[in-house]
């Protein structure tokens, strides 16, 4: 199963709607909360070439993009061989 990481905030309604789907999936996501780590944020703006919003949304080492992009995946029957599922 590949791995996830998601840049979000705590009071995101699109970030806590990408980590249902994804753990209605059984996947662990690993979180980097950019209001409680400021620092990570321009980390997360140059790993996800320049997207300011949340979430920014990683399986393995490939930029999926926001929640948008994660259920047009899943929309289209992509996500699962994605997450190595």
């Amino acid at each position: 199963m590949a791995s996830v990481l998601m840049y979000t905030t705590q009071a995101c309604p699109y970030c806590q709607m990408a980590t249902r789907l994804l753990e209605q999936k059984g996947v662990a996501v690993e979180k980097v909360r950019v209001d409680t780590e400021p620092a990570r944020r321009q980390e997360m703006i140059q790993r996800a070439h320049g997207a300011k919003t949340v979430p920014q949304i990683f399986i393995g080492d490939r930029h999926v993009g926001g929640y948008r992009e994660l259920a047009q995946l899943e929309a289209r029957g992509e996500l699962n061989r994605l997450l190595g599922l």
